[in-house]
């Protein structure tokens, strides 16, 4: 038994041995070969594109793609997610990394010792970019450990789709103004704090004149062939052949061959990529000095990364029919960040468009990443100082052309204007607030926004007056339905959502309206009268009524607290004062044994009255009113 318990307890937290003991190897390892080999080809100019986005050197970005899709192989349980870097994820990490060290060039200069004493004077933060950048790495494996531990994946779902899609949008435009200054090969100052992007563009404006033309005529150049082979050959190919056309590869080669043998570094000034160390980075321990700083930025980045990773998971699993655990994801990706942080990577996240063409291209499992990373480990080893000359131009160009699928989704805000104005609403508030005041900020705003109406919404919730279709057993909302006719004497109430103590006066006030009595003024009304002297038998006074019973359906009703028990209680009894029977129908279980609970310990006695149906409660009354 103990055996038994410790092999499940071991391919629960290593799904890889499950699925690598029914591996079909003759079927699926050549497609997960071409799939790791095309992977592998896409992530060389997206990682170093997206680790400048970052604010690190370039080859961080290759190393992203190595040492965490080896941790996410065995702990993952999706088999198609292209773990490594993602635009929005990298922004994000290389905002904090800003924030909190010294830039890169001014850390590496022969004046060290004066620079970090400068900046330790003005910003009090004397830490490399790396150092942050790894940090925050560590801080988001943590989280999502935690996650992890106490089952709390569930708090994506507080980013729905249209806060997402609006915050990727406003991402998208920070990253296209970010590379403004390397597609115009600009010498710009670096921006922190709030409207940074409204800053940065300032500072264009003002630097327009000092425009590098070389740097713009080879951006334009490669813009142009990146766009010409998405728009017109990509199309042509893909019905040829499965494998994409590597032009982004294609792009970073090039440049860099031209580079190098036309000297464009040296005769035009055009900014190069640098450094590209040889051979694995030895393992370091991450700063913990840093992780109180990083923390609460960290969260956001947690939050965008798993969200960005389990939707992408999901879309793969229901297509091709196989489960994941989304639990067992957020080991999976804090596993993979914690190892990467001891490795100089940021923290990782799944890619649309290599995920996209992993499974596109034939991949079946993470073999095809097992496959990749062996392919990055070569050009770790022994490649990469070719890429040394690489204009950086040229990456921010690949860098630019791959954010039309994001700027595309501006587009479903049509949509969500059409099914929900609320969710609109959202996209457009924390889309501005994003691309004005800054990312977190955005995010923020946008998941308080999105609780607050799903707090409105619970507040005021659905209620109608149902009435009955002749010769059925259906009652159904008399202000929809022209066949549902209102029964003389009785009023039939709707309520849909939860009753509790926040939306209990929302609930008398919508009965009141509804059934067009307020018995609170009725009995206001009689007093006032007796007061007066004037003694008239109720059934010849002028605030005589012909409504006889008012019954409550509460087969919407999901919850009831102790505070809407109460006021249940007192406003039947204000009811039965002015001789209008009041009726509870249709309650579910657990409402049930909470109002009985209640009713109960308050009064010492069961004083509702409730029947199974509506027809049941309408024959009691009958019965009543013909003894009286």
């Amino acid at each position: 038994m103990k055996s038994k318990n410790w092999k499940s307890c071991m391919t629960s937290i290593f799904p890889s041995i499950n699925w690598l003991r029914n591996y079909n190897w003759k079927e699926s390892i050549m497609s997960d070969i071409i799939s790791g080999l095309t992977v592998a080809v896409m992530h060389i100019p997206q990682g170093m594109a997206y680790a400048l986005l970052g604010n690190v050197p370039p080859v961080v970005g290759i190393y992203m793609a190595f040492f965490p899709v080896l941790v996410y192989f065995f702990f993952g349980t999706s088999k198609h997610v292209s773990m490594g870097t993602f635009a929005v994820v990298c922004l994000m990490t290389g905002k904090t990394v800003m924030t909190y060290s010294i830039p890169h060039n001014e850390f590496t200069s022969s004046n060290t010792s004066e620079v970090m004493f400068n900046y330790t004077r003005e910003h009090l933060y004397k830490y490399t970019p790396m150092e942050v950048a790894t940090a925050v790495t560590l801080m988001v494996g943590i989280y999502q450990i935690v996650m992890y531990i106490f089952h709390l994946g569930i708090i994506s779902t507080l980013l729905s789709e249209p806060l997402v899609n609006s915050f990727t949008t406003g991402a998208a435009v920070y990253v296209l103004i970010s590379q403004i200054k390397d597609l115009l090969g600009l010498k710009l100052p670096k921006q922190k704090g709030y409207f940074k992007l409204i800053f940065t563009l300032i500072d264009v404006f003002k630097e327009i004149q000092n425009t590098n033309l070389a740097a713009v005529v080879v951006s334009s150049i490669t813009i142009t062939s990146l766009v010409c082979n998405n728009e017109l050959l990509k199309p042509w190919a893909s019905k040829r052949c499965s494998i994409p056309i590597p032009i982004e590869l294609i792009a970073v080669v090039s440049g860099t061959l031209i580079s190098k043998y036309f000297h464009l570094s040296d005769k035009y000034n055009i900014q190069d990529v640098g450094d590209i160390p040889t051979g694995l980075p030895a393992p370091e321990i991450p700063t913990f000095n840093l992780l109180h700083l990083v923390a609460i930025d960290s969260i956001a980045i947690t939050m965008v990364s798993y969200t960005i990773t389990i939707s992408m998971a999901l879309i793969f699993s229901q297509k091709l029919n196989y489960k994941i655990n989304s639990n067992q994801e957020l080991l999976a990706m804090g596993m993979s960040n914690i190892f990467g942080s001891f490795f100089s990577c940021m923290p990782v996240s799944a890619s649309l468009s290599r995920s996209l063409i992993q499974q596109t291209v034939g991949g079946r499992t993470q073999i095809a990443s097992i496959v990749s990373c062996l392919i990055l480990l070569t050009i770790l080893l022994w490649i990469g100082p070719f890429f040394e000359p690489l204009p950086r131009c040229v990456l921010a160009s690949i860098i630019v052309v791959a954010l039309k699928g994001m700027f595309q989704q501006a587009k479903q805000l049509i949509k969500f204007w059409k099914l929900n104005k609320y969710d609109a609403l959202i996209w457009i508030v924390t889309f501005l607030i994003v691309v004005i005041v800054n990312i977190d900020i955005g995010l923020l705003l946008g998941i308080m926004m999105s609780l607050v109406i799903i707090l409105l919404q619970s507040i005021r919730p659905y209620t109608c007056l149902l009435g009955h279709i002749p010769n059925t057993d259906l009652y159904l909302d008399l202000s929809r339905y022209k066949a549902a006719m209102e029964i003389p004497g009785l009023k039939i109430f709707h309520y849909c959502g939860t009753l509790n103590f926040a939306n209990c006066n929302h609930f008398k006030s919508k009965l009141y309206k509804l059934v067009g009595i307020n018995p609170q003024k009725v009995i206001e009304h009689r007093i006032k009268l007796k007061e007066r002297g004037i003694y008239m038998d109720t059934g010849d006074s002028e605030d005589k009524q012909e409504l006889q019973c008012v019954i409550m359906d509460m087969s919407a009703l999901s919850y009831i607290d102790s505070s809407g028990v109460i006021m249940l209680h007192s406003m039947i009894t204000e009811f039965n004062q002015i001789d209008i029977h009041f009726y509870l129908v249709r309650c579910t279980s657990p409402v049930f044994e909470m109002v009985q609970k209640c009713d109960l310990y308050l009064h010492g006695e069961f004083t509702f009255k409730m029947f199974a149906t509506i027809q049941d409660a309408k024959m009691y009354l009958e019965k009543e009113l013909y003894s009286r």
